[in-house]
């Protein structure tokens, strides 16, 4: 009996776990690779670095959303690399799988523009661990300036620092003024978190370069109003664990977050395929990469364009990747044409804070409280299950009413009077 086709796919977030339920009815068999056992609602993370959710609030195991898929086998596994001549994935404990198909759904990490030292003073936020580790730093900077005795060093201690003025930095930056001014503001005794400084550096002319400039200029203002300062065409030359220098001049702070810019998975740089600027993999119209039509790449990974405009990295981006893939496949197994990928942009929506956002859907822009009803409507219906949703249902609410956030919990704080690392349990 002849075998059926075996794809595999690498990366269990929204292109490959789309791909993986597209495949759900087609003669295959599915190896779904990722070093974490979870999917992640990715666009919800800052909320989980901000205090506002738990973990397990936005993501879910990948084994339980695809249990009822029988094609489907997951692995928790890294991938070493992959040798797209001989079809094969190595991965890090040095075993190898063969594909007839390979969807690689990777992602992206954080890209320091040669300067990866700076990663140390400034956490990127691209999976749990970094938003649990933001968090840390952001609440036990409150605390290090409650027990500081020194002026100088306690407002060194409340002055945050967000890099890069595109969404995740707004968001970022919005959810950080939030807490300094309505949710801690009254919780100590020896400082004011009023006096805190949230600063938004950005080497462009304006925040949400993507987005159009009048929404950018409305973005500017709600920021302002929560009073993050914004700083433009401010390029950073050096950070180290108390000051950011920039062009504009010395920052004095303890508290950096970077969003400023992203770089492709390193699976990419081992195949010997063309890579960007960025190193994302440079694919055909139909995502497969030139010369291995066995061979697709989705999401943020791809260096893709539909209809001569480049595919945004975002999860509508992904997850329409995700399922062009498929039908590829499926295409190949029917032997039909495959068609080119086209990419629907359903809009773009970026929350600022409390009642505030901007963003375009279709020809309508919104910005302000219905801004901010649409981006939370739309975040709660991708929710990738009920409990998911019911459960950040009720924590937004509850927020919204009492300016309160629920998972204002510190791990592994370190203690001035033992020089040792308190590691507590990570909730969810």
């Amino acid at each position: 009996m002849a075998t059926r086709p075996h794809v595999v796919i690498v990366g269990g977030g929204f292109g490959g776990v789309e791909a993986a339920k597209s495949l759900s009815s087609a003669d295959v068999d599915i190896t779904l690779l990722d070093r974490r056992n979870h999917h992640l609602f990715q666009p919800l993370l800052y909320q989980v670095a901000t205090a506002g959710l738990n973990p397990a609030d936005i993501s879910a195991p990948i084994r339980a959303i695809l249990r009822h898929q029988d094609n489907v086998t997951v692995l928790m596994s890294e991938v070493a690399a992959v040798d797209p001549e001989a079809r094969l994935v190595e991965l890090s404990d040095e075993t190898t799988l063969t594909y007839d198909y390979l969807i690689l759904a990777a992602g992206t990490r954080h890209s320091y523009f040669g300067n990866d030292q700076w990663e140390q003073h400034a956490p990127g936020l691209k999976s749990v661990e970094d938003a649990i580790e933001i968090r840390r730093r952001v609440l036990l900077a409150f605390e290090r300036a409650e027990a500081s005795h020194s002026d100088e060093d306690r407002q060194a201690e409340l002055t945050f620092v967000v890099v890069g003025g595109g969404p995740t930095g707004v968001e970022m930056a919005g959810a950080i003024a939030e807490i300094a001014f309505r949710t801690v503001a009254r919780d100590f005794r020896r400082i004011d978190p009023e006096t805190a400084r949230v600063i938004l550096v950005e080497g462009a002319d304006r925040v949400l370069g993507a987005y159009p400039a009048s929404l950018s200029r409305k973005a500017l203002r709600q920021l302002e109003r929560l009073g993050v300062e914004v700083r433009t065409e401010t390029m950073v030359e050096d950070i180290t664990a108390d000051t950011v220098e920039t062009n504009g001049g010395t920052i004095r702070s303890k508290t950096v977050v970077w969003g400023a810019g992203n770089a492709g998975s390193p699976i990419g740089a081992t195949m010997g395929v063309e890579l960007d600027r960025a190193g994302r993999i440079v694919v055909d119209s139909d995502l497969s990469v030139p010369g291995y039509p066995d061979l697709f790449v989705v999401g943020d990974l791809a260096a893709a364009e539909s209809k001569g405009k480049p595919v945004p990295g975002v999860a509508q981006g992904a997850l329409q990747g995700g399922r062009h893939a498929a039908q590829a496949i499926r295409a190949d197994l029917s032997d039909k044409p495959r068609s080119p990928f086209r990419y629907r942009n359903k809009g773009e929506l970026a929350t600022i804070g409390r009642s505030s956002a901007v963003g375009v859907i279709g020809r309508f822009r919104l910005s302000g409280w219905i801004a901010w009803m649409a981006w939370w409507l739309v975040h709660i219906f991708f929710l990738i299950n009920f409990r998911s949703r019911a459960i950040v249902l009720f924590s937004w609410s509850w927020s919204y009413l009492t300016f309160q956030r629920g998972a204002r919990l510190i791990t592994r704080a370190w203690r001035a009077d033992t020089q040792t690392t308190d590691s507590d349990t990570d909730e969810g």
